[in-house]
């Protein structure tokens, strides 16, 4: 009987411990569940022991079905999907995972989705409907960048190296296992929930990785969580180390594979397949490119380079136009022509060979830099067309220093060529402001430098503000003698008599003793004429008077000085001097009136019956006298 008592309290006490472990057992995964459906920081279990099936497509079906308990919540995440100007929410670590896990499953089934429309119709072309699912597919791959802190990359490399880090993060996440969702810190994406400050540590790193999310100190998206730009540096080796690991979600292909080894912009195009029907040899790796695209990438250069010299030849047999405005239009055309070329190249090997990694670096770089060079270009020479127009089209161009106005222009089309330039710089990724601030350093070295720069500089304004010589004047300097045709900055041209194009620094010449014909208020007429010796007296006077009389009667010259005059009985000749002004603007001016007096004067001397003498001598020769 005893022993029957106590078989049976031995099987009860059995019991109660077997419910009590079990409910021990049961506890941290209550808690668990509990935390689960709370927007609270979660109750982690005792055991600290990970899921170890939690995949990328399980979390992501547990976001959705959580949204599927709230409208309201469904309503966010959609905003955040499907709203193109909705960024991703980034409140903390937990969601900006999820943020990143919806969209890029979005931009997923709706890239293949298209993909397999496309093969399947066997057209050549995409239809509309599948360019703007393209297009959507692309912001989508945007947005989910925004999740990533890219401020060390420049923005001239931005657009392709965002799709290439989503697609190679999206490999790494589907090859590892992920933690459970309320394992992440903070609320998550879409939640009506906001987080305290100080209620979440600065950053989480993904156990088992170097994956960092950490919120952002200072800039224009301070207080945001983001995966750090070191986390984005390692992106690509961390997908070359795991690239080769099995993929435990419930994807079906490699989509950055596909996307860097097939040609056009996300979806190949057809003439891809002839890639695929050819020899296995052109699909094989060199360098993270296969060598179709090798191929193409030469083929491109190549091409690109004969255009440029075919161009540049054949440019050098054309004939230099005459006008101004023709010149410098032609030279308009050739930064124009080269940001077009070197766009053309950049579009070909970007969005259809789709180079990737660091050769895209490389390809988008150099490219960038030569259209920013060529843009500064552009700019001087379209200041430059303006100009010449302005000075053209102005109805009185003489109310204004045409020199001037030029070398100011010039001037003014320099700097804005260099803020293009600099504005350029900073889109590559060149620290411009650094190097201006290094340069303030060095001011002193470049100021000692540029010292004859300036010093001409200087010499071209006090041309200037003398008033000394202007463009079109004629004027000598010391030894030399022409028409100015341009004072510049550093120098200035002088067009000589002989039509050789003599070049002065503006410093030198303001040291010169400077000879301005053209700023005369009248030009000096003076010339002798020559009568024959056996010219009689009262012609000689009635041919002093006619002279007087006629240059009084012209218009263009003065009453004073004027002066004919019997001066001297020369050797050969009966000398008669003539001194007036003539009143011209310019010296080709002077020339025809000076021809016009000297005809006169000329029909003055024949109509009173003589003429010029010529140089001669008379011998007299006397017979000797006998002896």
């Amino acid at each position: 009987m005893m022993s029957a008592l106590w078989s049976r309290r031995t099987h009860l006490f059995s019991a109660l411990a077997a419910i009590l472990l079990l409910t021990c057992m049961q506890a941290p995964v209550i808690a668990h569940a509990q935390s689960a459906g709370s927007g609270d920081p979660p109750v982690l279990a005792a055991s600290g022991e990970e899921n170890a099936t939690t995949t990328w497509s399980s979390l992501v079906r547990m976001i959705h079905d959580r949204s599927e308990q709230s409208q309201a919540l469904r309503s966010r995440l959609d905003s955040i999907v499907h709203n193109p100007i909705s960024p991703p929410d980034t409140r903390s670590p937990r969601a900006t995972l999820s943020s990143f896990l919806v969209i890029m499953a979005e931009a997923n089934e709706l890239w293949f989705a298209t993909r397999d429309r496309y093969l399947a119709r066997h057209s050549l072309w995409m239809s509309p409907e599948e360019e703007e699912n393209v297009a959507k597919v692309r912001a989508l791959f945007e947005k989910a960048a925004q999740t990533l802190d890219l401020s060390q990359i420049s923005a001239s490399n931005r657009e392709q190296s965002v799709i290439e880090l989503v697609l190679q993060l999206q490999e790494i996440l589907s090859r590892i296992h992920l933690p459970e969702l309320v394992e992440i810190p903070g609320v998550g994406a879409g939640a009506a929930e906001t987080v305290e400050n100080g209620a979440l540590r600065d950053k989480w790193i993904l156990p088992g990785t170097s994956l960092t999310i950490e919120r952002q100190a200072d800039g224009p998206r301070r207080g945001e969580y983001l995966f750090t730009t070191a986390t984005v540096d390692r992106i690509p080796d961390d997908y070359d180390t795991l690239k080769t690991l099995p993929v435990i979600s419930e994807m079906t292909e490699d989509t950055y594979r596909y996307y860097i080894y097939t040609p056009g912009t996300l979806i190949a195009p057809r003439w891809n397949q002839l890639i695929l029907d050819g020899p296995d040899w052109l699909m094989r790796q060199i360098g993270r490119q296969t060598v179709w695209q090798w191929i193409g990438m030469i083929l491109t250069v190549v091409v690109l380079l004969s255009a440029i010299i075919l161009y540049l030849r054949w440019n050098a047999r054309r004939p230099i136009p005459q006008g101004r405005g023709r010149r410098q239009l032609r030279r308009i055309a050739h930064p124009v022509l080269l940001i077009l070329a070197v766009n053309l190249a950049v579009h070909v090997c970007n969005d259809q060979l789709n180079i990737t990694g660091a050769l895209l670096f490389f390809i988008t770089t150099v490219g960038s830099l030569i259209v920013w060079i060529a843009a500064a270009w552009l700019t001087y020479q379209v200041l430059q067309l303006i100009y010449i127009w302005t000075v053209q089209t102005t109805e009185s161009p003489t109310s204004f220093d045409s020199s001037l106005l030029q070398t100011g222009f010039r001037a003014l089309s320099f700097g804005i060529a260099l803020l293009v330039l600099g504005y350029g710089a900073t889109q590559i990724g060149i620290p411009i402001y650094g190097v201006i601030a290094g340069l303030g350093v060095g001011g002193l070295a470049i100021a000692l430098a540029a010292q004859p720069t300036l010093e001409n500089f200087i010499g071209g304004l006090i041309l200037y503000a003398d008033g000394i010589v202007r463009v079109g004047e004629y004027c000598a300097f010391d030894d030399l003698a022409g028409t100015v045709e341009e004072i510049g900055i550093r120098s200035t041209r002088i067009r000589a008599l002989d039509q050789t194009l003599i070049t002065v620094a503006n410093a030198d010449l303001s040291k010169r003793k400077i000879v301005n014909y053209s700023k005369r208020g009248a030009f000096m007429f003076r010339h002798q004429i020559r009568l024959r010796y056996d010219t009689p007296s009262d012609t000689v006077k009635e041919i002093i008077a006619g002279v007087r009389d006629y240059l009084a009667a012209h218009d263009r010259v003065p009453e004073s000085p004027l002066r004919v005059r019997l001066v001297e009985y020369g050797e050969f000749a009966i000398l008669i001097d003539i001194y007036a002004n003539l009143a011209a603007e310019s010296m080709d001016e002077f020339t025809a009136l000076q021809e016009e007096l000297l005809y006169e004067i000329r029909e003055v001397v024949e109509t009173n019956g003589t003429g010029f003498a010529i140089p001669s001598s008379t011998i007299h020769v006397v017979s000797g006298m006998e002896a």
